[in-house]
């Protein structure tokens, strides 16, 4: 891992830590050249998932399109950088839960999950952090046609 400073190759781990019910791992290291202490973080990275459209396409899984939704419903609301982690954390180990194995045609390694279950997914999740920010995401997961549609969603809340 790279020193921060000075750009150091070599740093030694002095403490690891389970972080986010054991989702990820923080590492307390230290720089074997200037002695700068600096933390990183590890967590398991979704692989081999592809994402089934609502139009019958398959993508490869890209953990940045569901982040980019999140931060944009949860813009200006009081959420902090780790409950964002832990947000992302939680919902990526759902999907990978929820994941099933791809038919045969799709070479069986690759999972495969509908696009349909990570908006479940996310919104369920929201919902428990902040209310705001799940009715914006709803808004444009869910499509509201009318305003109607909207009230019957934020009833649901209430």
């Amino acid at each position: 891992m790279q020193c921060p400073v000075c750009h150091n190759m070599d740093s030694k781990v002095i403490d690891s830590r389970s972080i986010e019910e054991g989702i990820a791992i923080r590492r307390r290291r230290e720089c074997e050249k200037c002695k700068f202490r600096f933390s990183t973080y590890e967590e398991v990275e979704i692989l081999d998932l592809s994402v089934v459209k609502q139009d019958g396409r398959r993508e490869v899984y890209i953990r940045e399109k569901i982040e980019n939704g999140l931060k944009r419903a949860l813009e200006k609301r009081p959420v902090d950088r780790e409950a964002f982690r832990r947000l992302i954390s939680h919902i990526e180990r759902d999907i990978q839960l929820r994941s099933k194995p791809a038919s045969a045609k799709n070479n069986g390694a690759r999972r495969e999950i509908e696009s349909s279950k990570i908006g479940e997914i996310a919104i369920k999740h929201l919902k428990k952090l902040d209310p705001v920010a799940y009715i914006r995401f709803a808004s444009v997961y869910k499509s509201f046609e009318d305003i109607d549609s909207f009230k019957k969603e934020l009833k649901k809340i209430s």
